[in-house]
């Protein structure tokens, strides 16, 4: 009566892999059902260690509506000092949980599920600041797993990019992102030696670092139109957010954990300086015009991953790709 399944990281990637068009399109979807009243997505739980400062585990839970009529949570633990010994820096599972009874169903292994659906709202965020997805230069500050991720998805949305710039603070990834893209991607790439050589005639600027405070504080260092897509949430010091269009994913929860835009709204006193959701732009209720650099900061909302965590149980399921476990639920009934 209660089946519990298992989907593992090898089915996660292969079916990810394969479906990209498919999860930008799922996590669209995801967002116009936020949008609609369709979800609900409780404030991010984040647990942190004394003695760890930069590491920190994240509950998301979440409800997604509409077709889906899913509960669950993702929890995805940080620990950027796990590079350092080439480990990937975020882990995470995803538990989905049965609308009608609330019991569990499936447990998938979810950071590639968390970095598909950043890649994907990236992408989206992208294309409604940037036009059609004919750019002349993409440039990466962050060169990880979560940049890697983005730029595969571009290409996947059929971007048409003349060559890409790469920069990070440990120069040998920013070389081995620039190998990677010229050598599986086809693109034409360059490691760039300084920050303002890596923004400075960029379309498209992806910050995908693992900062924990703004250090991009010059306020003119982004030019009108430019496209800046804020993944990691706090890079930019309040002064650049201040003088840019700014949309976020959902103005409540982007506005929290000192995010740059959080600290742009503690500096100001208000929120004016956010023009709306990416979903209030796909849906048209938001315009502005080429003045201003065009900032895009995705907190990341759960629902999102519920989204994508169905699609790929889905597959998984279709497939007959899932681990059952027998009796996961010891007890189903009240009274034998």
């Amino acid at each position: 009566m209660f089946p519990f399944s298992v989907v593992p990281g090898s089915s996660v990637r292969r079916i990810l892999s394969t479906a990209r068009p498919d999860v930008v399109e799922t996590v669209r979807r995801a967002y116009l059902l936020h949008h609609e009243g369709e979800t609900v997505n409780p404030p991010s739980q984040f647990l942190r260690f004394p003695d760890k400062p930069s590491a920190r585990i994240i509950g998301l839970p979440a409800y997604l509506g509409g077709e889906y009529r899913v509960a669950g949570m993702k929890w995805i633990a940080s620990f950027p000092t796990n590079v350092a010994q080439n480990v990937p820096r975020a882990s995470a599972v995803l538990l989905l949980n049965d609308y009608d009874t609330g019991y569990p169903f499936a447990c998938l292994e979810a950071s590639q599920i968390s970095a598909a659906r950043t890649a994907a709202s990236a992408v989206l965020g992208a294309e409604q600041l940037a036009g059609d997805g004919s750019v002349g230069r993409v440039t990466f500050i962050g060169c990880g797993i979560i940049a890697r991720n983005i730029l595969e998805y571009m290409v996947a949305r059929h971007w048409r990019i003349d060559r890409i710039s790469t920069h990070d603070m440990a120069p040998s990834y920013a070389q081995s992102f620039a190998t990677f893209a010229e050598q599986n991607l086809g693109l034409a790439a360059r490691v760039t030696s300084s920050l303002e050589d890596a923004i400075t005639g960029a379309d498209v600027v992806v910050l995908a670092t693992t900062a924990a405070n703004p250090y991009i504080r010059d306020r003119g260092i982004f030019a009108p139109g430019q496209v800046v897509l804020n993944i990691s949430l706090r890079d930019l010091d309040p002064v650049v957010v201040a003088e840019a269009h700014n949309i976020v994913d959902d103005v409540d929860h982007c506005l929290t954990a000192n995010t740059s835009v959080h600290l742009t709204e503690q500096a100001l006193g208000t929120r004016d300086f956010i023009k709306g959701t990416l979903a209030e732009l796909m849906v048209g209720n938001v315009k502005f015009g080429t003045d201003r650099p065009r900032i895009f900061s995705p907190f990341g909302l759960g629902v999102l991953d519920l989204a994508v965590g169905m699609f790929v149980y889905r597959a998984a399921a279709g497939a007959r790709d899932t681990e059952q476990v027998a009796d996961f639920f010891a007890e189903t009934t009240r009274w034998n």
